[in-house]
């Protein structure tokens, strides 16, 4: 399968600027590694091997030639994309719950790690980092198609697409970031020809959310104040990153007839709010709810522990601090929104 590309393609959005760790979104570790990347033309492990893990029993609902639209034009495809290499987590956790397992994954181990919803198997060949990507190990795959995000710099793509196909969505979209997620499994879905799990899939997730919303109605909870927030913790200086209501999560909780307690603006894309625990004294005595995972310090549980601001806060004298379980991926798709859900009607239904 070969990529026809149009004379003109409009180009991506740009990539967050805000630093971020590897559990976050790729934009600014991409940003650091474009040079050297470009320079060594991959990184210098050696090629992955296809070991077979590719997509299920499913049945390609069209065969014939498929186009759809990325954040740059057109991408052609003479056939429904079957061998998948994947340098994003979220689109990640969407193909496999559209039943499409990739043949290559960045950072296998990471994913594994923080996007543990749609489990993948720990044989699919690990082709570099999110932001450094081996070209040598995505060629030697001999894949269909490489699926990730904008905040992968152009230069990137483009020795990617030297060898082989590349859809280049944005990892979110903090104008509709609900809707952008349905655009993201509508665009796969077709890609990979897959709609028809495509459209069960979202309305899944639509139930999924009317069950929530209904039970936090019945409940008392409708119009609850609530925040979402992760963060982590540097050598003792614990920074916090809350979700506005233009974030995946953010939006999810306004779904379940929420208030999103944090009003503060988020970045263009993820719709996330930097700050630190002075910055929560602006919150009374909402629910404030959190990620965190076992592979790092609690930020909050264990970093703020001795905190005297933290001790004070309102919603922490009253015991309204609930941790989500681990590996929900905050900027995932379906599978993780729907998992996110439950988690919060668990947390403050308790």
């Amino acid at each position: 399968m070969r990529l026809t590309r149009p004379a003109t393609r409009t180009r991506g959005a740009s990539a967050p600027e805000a630093a971020r760790s590897a559990r976050r979104p790729v934009a600014a570790l991409a940003t650091i590694a474009v040079v050297g990347l470009l320079a060594a033309c991959g990184t210098t492990e050696e090629p992955a091997e296809a070991t077979g893990a590719t997509t299920d029993d499913r049945a390609v609902s069209d065969a014939g030639p498929v186009t759809v639209t990325d954040e740059r034009g057109e991408v052609m495809l003479d056939a429904p994309a079957v061998d998948v290499v994947s340098l994003e987590w979220g689109l990640t956790e969407n193909l496999l719950s559209l039943g499409v397992v990739p043949v290559g994954q960045a950072d296998v181990a990471g994913y594994n790690t923080w996007a543990t919803v749609e489990p993948l198997d720990a044989s699919v060949p690990d082709v570099g980092f999110r932001g450094e990507p081996s070209l040598d190990a995505i060629a030697a795959l001999d894949a269909d198609l490489v699926v990730t995000t904008t905040d992968l710099p152009d230069a990137v793509i483009a020795q990617i697409e030297e060898s082989v196909p590349v859809l280049a969505l944005r990892g979110s979209d903090a104008e509709d970031p609900m809707g952008y997620l349905r655009r993201t499994v509508e665009t796969l879905a077709e890609v990979t020809g897959t709609q028809d799990r495509g459209e069960d899939l979202l309305a899944d997730f639509d139930a999924a959310l009317a069950d929530g919303r209904a039970a936090l109605a019945d409940a008392g909870l409708e119009g609850a104040p609530v925040t979402m927030a992760d963060g982590w913790d540097n050598n003792g200086v614990v920074s916090v990153r809350m979700f506005t209501g233009g974030s995946f999560f953010g939006a999810l909780l306004g779904e379940l007839g929420l208030e999103n307690a944090w009003t503060g603006e988020g970045d263009p894309d993820y719709g996330l709010s930097a700050t630190d625990v002075e910055g929560l004294t602006a919150l009374d005595d909402v629910h404030f709810v959190y990620a965190a995972n076992a592979a790092e310090t609690d930020p909050f549980a264990e970093g703020l522990a001795d905190n005297p601001v933290w001790q004070k806060l309102p919603f922490v004298t009253s015991g309204q601090v609930h941790r989500i379980p681990d590996g929900i991926w905050m900027f995932g798709g379906p599978a993780s929104g729907t998992a996110f859900v439950d988690a919060v009607v668990a947390a403050l239904t308790e």
